[in-house]
């Protein structure tokens, strides 16, 4: 937002120094200087007016961003916490299971080191 404020400020700035500066140095009469005037006034006020709005309507998506983001990560731990309850309801029964015969393979393994060194 900083950086959008920047460009307005430079903007504005620039605009009246450059209108300013093209009034001085232009040979013209001083109705047609004013009438100038008032017409760079003109289009500095509806410049003015158009960053104004775009910046609401910025402001607007960002929040709305915002809040559709949020919502969406939420959604997403909710996903992942059910996944995980899922997995953990799978496993759990098939847990013991998978210990004894993880049990017996480091028994035979065991046994096999055991004929290999005794074969020496």
């Amino acid at each position: 937002m900083a950086k959008g404020k920047s460009l307005a400020i430079g903007f504005v700035f620039g605009s009246l120094i450059g209108a300013t500066t093209a009034l001085l140095t232009a040979p013209s009469s001083g109705e047609d200087l004013r009438r100038r005037a008032r017409e760079q006034s003109e289009k500095l006020k509806e410049t003015l007016f158009e960053l104004k709005e775009q910046s609401m309507e910025l402001t607007k998506q960002l929040s709305k961003t915002s809040k559709e983001g949020a919502a969406l990560l939420k959604d997403l731990t909710d996903d992942v916490k059910q996944s995980v309850e899922n997995w953990k309801e799978t496993i759990e029964p098939h847990q013991e299971n998978i210990q004894e015969h993880l049990q017996k393979i480091e028994e035979s393994l065991k046994e096999l080191e055991e004929k290999m060194n005794n074969k020496k």
